[in-house]
């Protein structure tokens, strides 16, 4: 409304906006029909379908439709980096915007998870650096406005198949991160992916064997342009899906002008990101870690990467149509035992059973930690890596992962420890 546009606000739900109302937004809760009258824009909030009514109704009267990120790329002239994937998103984007800050340059993480980009808007220098984390749900609906200057799509596995018809789709959605970069830009994308844009396609990798690495992992993290920067013990992120993503934030970060000494001192203080293989502490020996932001199976594999031995897993939650064969694939050998939760535990536990691995319904949190501290022995891992989304009993992940946290406190696990 700063900008002169009247808005109108459309939510499914019961909702109170009180303070939309009081700003003058037409506010319309539990409405799931057409708008009528004149629309110039539609801008459309990543979690719902283009199916809602409201939405495919303006869609068919030829309304733009345009998602949040593009509506702030119209409003701000910052410089945008731009991080998808399927995994790994929110920490590559933590940490490149940390590395971007060591070097002195000003840097904002923003987008799918904590600062909505939108809210930057007439609020930041120009000149700040805006690191955007991105789903496929926000770059579904990019438009002309939304060009970063650097861009990475780290994995695509399956996820989201309640939403998303098909994994074409899903990937279609994740390649438009790459549509509007131009030839001097930096786009990182796996191995022999074709992508659109005019940006050639650059790779990072574990061993150096690809020929268009721009960054690779031997002996330590090392970049194409500014060589050697770190030996992986002084990098704090720890499994081998961290060392892919600290190496396309190096490369994002180098790609904006940061040094090789400010990068080195940027992965030796960068201290984690919430919910994603934090360790919450130790109770007689046994490790607790929470990485409740793993809510697939390939998440939850790549915790599991990270800790491969005498795991004592607590799984489960809302699925998301992803099957977990391979997820019990990699816990053969790795997982003590499972501690199943929500609503797909009955499902989960036919799922690992087939795999020979022990199972309990535990139904919730509590129990799965009480039953978990009682079996672990000294040396072992309780770890919560769901595979399912947070939705059947928890408003989002970062309450689960704060539960976890909370329900080990009172059994006494001790962060001063690790």
């Amino acid at each position: 409304m700063r900008h002169g546009f009247s808005v109108i606000a459309v939510d499914a739900a019961d909702v109170e906006a009180t303070e939309l109302v009081s700003a003058g937004v037409d506010v319309r809760a539990s409405w799931n029909e057409p708008i009528e009258g004149q629309l110039d824009l539609v801008v459309k909030s990543p979690g719902v379908p283009a199916s809602a009514v409201p939405v495919a109704a303006a869609v068919r009267q030829g309304v733009p439709v345009i998602s949040e990120i593009e509506l702030a790329a119209r409003y701000l002239p910052n410089p945008l980096i731009a991080i998808t994937g399927t995994n790994g998103k929110t920490t590559t984007t933590e940490l490149t915007a940390h590395l971007l800050r060591e070097a002195g340059v000003e840097a904002v993480a923003c987008g799918n998870q904590g600062t909505p980009i939108c809210a930057l808007a007439d609020a930041i220098d120009p000149a700040a650096w805006l690191v955007v984390e991105c789903s496929s749900f926000q770059l579904e609906d990019v438009g002309e406005a939304f060009r970063p200057r650097g861009a990475v799509l780290l994995n695509v596995t399956p996820d989201h198949l309640d939403r998303h018809p098909s994994m074409q789709e899903y990937l279609a959605a994740k390649l438009r991160i790459f549509e509007r970069l131009g030839p001097d830009d930096l786009a990182i994308a796996p191995t022999g992916m074709a992508i659109p844009g005019r940006a050639p396609a650059r790779t990072v990798d574990l061993d150096g064997q690809v020929a268009t690495s721009i960054a690779w992992g031997t002996p330590g993290a090392t970049h194409a342009v500014l060589g050697p920067i770190a030996p992986w013990d002084g990098v704090v992120l720890r499994g081998a899906h961290n060392r892919q993503n600290v190496l396309a934030a190096v490369s994002l970060a180098a790609h904006a002008g940061a040094s090789a000494a400010a990068i080195a001192a940027g992965l030796a203080s960068f201290p984690g990101v919430e919910h994603r293989l934090e360790v919450v502490g130790t109770l007689d020996g046994v490790t607790y870690v929470n990485d409740s932001k793993a809510t697939n199976p390939d998440a939850a594999m790549a915790a599991l990467d990270a800790y491969p031995e005498r795991v004592h897993l607590i799984a489960g939650g809302k699925a998301k149509g992803t099957p977990f064969e391979d997820l019990v694939a990699r816990a053969v050998g790795a997982v003590v035992h499972v501690y199943l939760i929500g609503d797909a535990a009955g499902e989960m536990e036919r799922a690992f059973a087939a795999g020979g691995i022990p199972t309990t319904i535990s139904g919730d949190m509590s129990s799965a930690l009480d039953a978990a501290r009682d079996a672990a022995e000294s040396g072992d891992t309780v770890l919560l890596a769901p595979a399912c989304t947070s939705f059947d009993q928890y408003p989002n992940f970062e309450a689960r992962g704060a539960h976890f946290r909370a329900v080990a406190a009172s059994l006494g696990v001790y962060s001063a420890a690790v």
